[in-house]
């Protein structure tokens, strides 16, 4: 019986000569040994944290970025910014006045009333601090000059006990100054006049806005996401409903909350017989839209004020009555007036404020805590959208 030999078909090798996965000497190799050290360290696994940690710093960044660009623009234009700021300011407070008035008149005539009667308000409260401010003048000059006379012979004595001398040579330096340094506040007086213009010109069209957010601002608003794309209007409408009722929540608590601290000043300003009462409440009065600081700088001013027309014992009660206005401000008012409109932490309330007077100054100061809160509010409403 003769064995049939089953012959296999020879295997075709590569264009190299030797088969695939065999090194020089033939001999075969297992993918690992085979694989190149950048596909070993491709498969060897990356920690959780650390890809976690990559993704929100990529994220970061590319926020960090478009918020500088944002600021950027703003600061190019900032006039503009303001004005538009101004504007919806006002409008968040014509508005309600404005839509009682529309319920009994044609719409354009009640924008018309509410406007001419909050320029009348407005004027009529400046026109009473400038003749507070006229009636006093002669009598604060000389109870001012009183006052440094009587401070000085206090820091004469105890605990101070600082040279008569040392004092004079002070106010001495300080005349010599002014005078050597005439032609510098000149010129300084002169920008500020041309600042006093621009800040007009930012008024005038902050004012020109005002009206037409609150005789047509629906129909802006409807017309800008009828020109977006249907999936995004479904997004962006919701969105700018919350951002405008965040919006005129924080305006209307922040007015109420300065109106109430300017009355509690100037009563107790008028009580203690500190000069210039009224202006020193309309001070606090436009200090108090700067949360946490605005307030205690306007009594600080108070209080030097007390110090030099009535002695240390009055800006002592001064002193005692910021501490009585900030708590009042901030475990009454805040929480009752503002926690509706703003959910914010009181610590980023302060970080908000801070950053934006690092950034634009007091007008970044004013208008931090609202966008802040604005923002919130749309990041809110966009993750309820998608989740609902």
């Amino acid at each position: 019986m003769t064995r049939r030999l089953v012959t296999r078909p020879a295997r075709r090798l590569p264009p190299g000569g030797r088969p695939r996965g065999a090194d020089r000497t033939g001999r075969d190799r297992t993918p690992a040994a085979a694989a190149s050290p950048s596909a070993a360290r491709a498969a060897t696994p990356v920690a959780p944290g650390l890809r976690t940690a990559a993704g929100y710093a990529w994220r970061l960044l590319v926020v960090g970025a478009a918020a500088y660009a944002v600021f950027a623009v703003l600061g190019r234009f900032h006039e503009i910014a303001l004005a538009l700021f101004l504007g919806l300011v006002a409008a968040a407070m014509l508005r309600p006045p404005a839509g009682l008035l529309a319920r009994v008149m044609p719409r354009g005539l009640a924008v018309a009333c509410a406007l001419i009667g909050s320029l009348i308000l407005v004027l009529g409260a400046l026109t009473l601090v400038g003749e507070a401010v006229a009636g006093e003048w002669p009598a604060l000059v000389r109870e001012f000059r009183d006052g440094l006379g009587r401070i000085q012979s206090w820091l004469q004595g105890p605990p101070f006990r600082l040279d008569a001398h040392a004092l004079s040579d002070a106010q001495s330096k300080i005349g010599d100054y002014l005078s050597s340094h005439r032609s510098t506040l000149l010129s300084t007086a002169l920008s500020g006049a041309g600042r006093v213009v621009a800040v007009f010109t930012v008024a005038a069209l902050g004012l020109f806005c005002s009206v037409f957010f609150t005789y047509s601002g629906d129909r802006q608003w409807n017309w800008f996401c009828a020109q977006l794309p249907e999936g995004a209007r479904e997004r962006v409408a919701p969105a700018g409903r919350a951002a405008w009722r965040t919006f005129t929540g924080y305006t209307h608590g922040i007015v109420l909350v300065a109106a109430t601290n300017a009355v509690l000043v100037g009563i107790a300003l008028y009580l203690l017989g500190v000069p210039l009462a009224v202006p020193l409440a309309l001070l606090e009065f436009v200090a108090a839209f700067v949360p946490l600081i605005g307030s205690p700088v306007a009594l600080g001013v108070a209080a030097v004020v007390a110090l030099a027309t009535q002695g240390p014992l009055v800006a002592a009660l001064v002193v005692a009555l910021i501490v009585v206005i900030g708590q009042i401000e901030g475990h009454l008012l805040h929480p009752l007036v503002m926690s509706w409109a703003v959910r914010l932490h009181p610590m980023v309330v302060a970080l908000s404020v801070v950053a934006g007077a690092i950034a634009a100054g007091i007008v970044g100061a004013v208008v931090a805590v609202p966008l802040v809160s604005v923002a919130w509010s749309v990041h809110q409403a966009l993750r309820e959208a998608r989740t609902g």
